[in-house]
């Protein structure tokens, strides 16, 4: 038997729903960490007992990572807030902003505003910088968008503890090979449309919003850029539009369905001042062939939608068929237990939405 865990991460606490395998009828618990900014979540299941993640940040008391291995019933939090610059950097930790399991047991990869990798090797009990990527030259050239400078994706290769994939707003997609010894600019064909002419294509620099791979193809990246979709076929080294065929090109979240690498999932919604999705229609696009054409999927889904759906906050879980679920910025929460094609309500009223992670856990 197996069961489905949601974690909600808001701008005001952190909800944990539950269902079975059917996905049905759902339950909620919440919040946890009241009002704090929950921006990263993960729930781990590599070891014999599920450890659950919740990046958190306190107005008062500044970030903190927090663990559960009794599926959110009790918090314990990491010593000295697990995540923070060492002395001598002159930075401190504003948030939290990428939880995600390594390649390696115990291996935990946090991403942090100010844009920074961190990584655990004891599970999540103490972190420490990647200092070639924090020493990088271009680092000083790095921009804050409009939500912040910092690495919100982290990628660990799942065949190569080596590699790790990291991309931050805005400075663009980097790449370790050597374990963190160096890193490298891996932005070859995305644009950077604020850019002036001529100037669009710069070796780093750009606006990324979100990127995702399927395991059983690592070599394969799709992103979500400020203005762009975009597909990479070795690793990154070169990237391709695949934005023919959406309704906008601008978006936050993309995310890879659990089985089939070819098929992917994005929340297009305008660029400019109008966050919210064309025509005001919540609308989540497939594709099934690696961005060459894409379906429209709104089934159950609101036709007025004047809010936008962030780059962690939309999630896919383990089950067959897949669940793919989102949040929205006006704190509902939508689910398809059939990888998208119906949808329903499952949380509404909640806050600001800022991550969504789902699992599908073994009883």
């Amino acid at each position: 038997m197996t069961s489905t865990l949601l974690m909600v991460g808001t701008r005001k606490g952190l909800w944990i729903g539950s269902s079975d395998a059917a996905r049905e009828d759902w339950h909620f618990t919440g919040p946890h960490f009241d009002m704090e900014e929950v921006y990263s979540c993960l729930v781990d299941t590599r070891g014999q007992r599920v450890r659950l993640f919740a990046g958190a940040s306190s107005s008062w008391l500044g970030p903190q990572v927090w663990r559960s291995d009794d599926l959110g019933a009790s918090w314990q939090e990491t010593p000295g807030g697990a995540v923070r610059f060492p002395e001598g950097t002159d930075a401190k930790v504003e948030r939290v902003w990428q939880l995600v399991a390594g390649a390696e047991p115990g291996v935990v990869w946090a991403g942090t505003e100010p844009g920074a990798v961190f990584r655990s090797t004891d599970n999540g009990e103490t972190f420490e910088l990647e200092r070639a990527l924090w020493d990088h030259p271009h680092r000083p050239q790095w921009n804050a968008g409009f939500g912040g400078q910092a690495f919100h994706t982290v990628l660990p290769h799942p065949d190569d503890p080596d590699s790790v994939t990291a991309a931050l707003s805005t400075g663009g997609v980097y790449q370790t090979s050597d374990g963190g010894a160096s890193w490298e600019p891996r932005n070859q064909g995305i644009r950077a449309e604020f850019l002036p002419e001529g100037q669009q294509y710069p070796e780093f620099g750009q606006c990324v919003h979100k990127v995702t791979r399927h395991p059983s193809r690592p070599e394969r990246l799709f992103l979500q850029n400020h203005g762009g979709v975009y597909r990479s076929d070795d690793h990154g080294a070169t990237w391709q539009s695949i934005a023919d065929g959406l309704p906008a090109e601008f978006g936050f979240s993309i995310v890879s369905h659990p089985h089939e690498p070819d098929t992917v999932y994005v929340f297009p919604i305008n660029g400019g001042d109008r966050r919210y999705p064309p025509e005001a229609r919540a609308r989540v696009w497939r594709s099934r062939d690696a961005g060459e054409s894409w379906e429209e999927l709104g089934d159950g889904l609101p036709d007025h939608f004047y809010v936008a759906v962030m780059r962690d906050a939309m999630s896919t879980d383990g089950h067959d068929p897949a669940g793919v679920y989102f949040g929205a910025r006006n704190g509902s929460v939508w689910g398809s237990a059939d990888a998208g094609d119906t949808w329903r309500c499952l949380a509404a009223d909640l806050p600001d939405v800022m991550v969504v992670r789902a699992a599908t856990i073994a009883d």
